[in-house]
């Protein structure tokens, strides 16, 4: 079955060119479209898409409240966010929400076409180095909303030493490496680190270690 795909975004010109460029992969189907976040949150509950590509900037009503509004539903519907601003408060508000992903509209199509599958898939496709600038700026402009650092002590040392390493942007790989360990024991130290928290992923693993002061903005 091909993965399904809602594309949100205000202007008709962005929106067709995202249905061109996944139009051309057997394996992803754009099932429906939607021009600002009230309509998004209605057809996401009409047509159930895997994933849903979600501008943030939008009038009515806006990415982030969409975004909120389509997971707290519970139909199974990944968000995949883009925005223009690599540095942009909306985009923070949209992980918060529990956004699977984060991409620049100006993502190569190949990259954007990667990240669908991958958060179709149940992972979570930003990129890291991207995230962690995001988180240092905004954290440090704005420290509310911080989060009772008492939350990790269900971790054991080295869980906490693999949430710090998700946290600064490394891949499961750079993990292994930084830390002397396998890459599938990486592997299975992130999923109980997810599980023991209650997270869906490492963009939530990410927000949740700034939340708590685990790891600092600009360290």
């Amino acid at each position: 079955m091909p993965i399904t795909v809602l594309v949100v975004d205000d202007q008709e010109l962005m929106r067709m060119g995202l249905k061109m460029v996944l139009g051309a992969h057997q394996d992803i189907e754009v099932i429906g479209e939607a021009e600002n976040g009230a309509a998004a949150i209605s057809r996401a509950k009409e047509l159930r898409p895997d994933v849903v590509l979600m501008d943030v900037r939008m009038p009515v009503v806006d990415g982030v409240s969409a975004t909120q509004r389509i997971v707290e539903a519970g139909d199974g519907c990944k968000v995949l966010v883009m925005t223009t601003f690599d540095l942009d408060e909306h985009a923070l508000g949209a992980l918060r929400a529990g956004a699977s992903g984060f991409l620049l509209k100006d993502t190569p199509p190949e990259d954007l076409v990667s990240a669908i599958r991958s958060v179709a898939g149940g992972d979570a496709v930003v990129s890291p180095k991207v995230t962690k600038r995001l988180l240092d700026r905004l954290i440090a402009d704005d420290p509310g909303d911080m989060r009772d650092p008492a939350v990790l002590e269900v971790l054991t040392a080295r869980e906490r030493e693999v949430l710090e390493q998700i946290a600064a942007g490394r891949s499961n790989a750079e993990i292994a490496e930084q830390l002397y360990l396998s890459e599938a024991t990486v592997k299975t130290h992130v999923g109980r680190v997810l599980t023991k928290l209650g997270l869906r992923d490492r963009v939530q693993a990410v927000v949740l270690a700034y939340e708590t002061g685990l790891v600092r903005p600009g360290g």
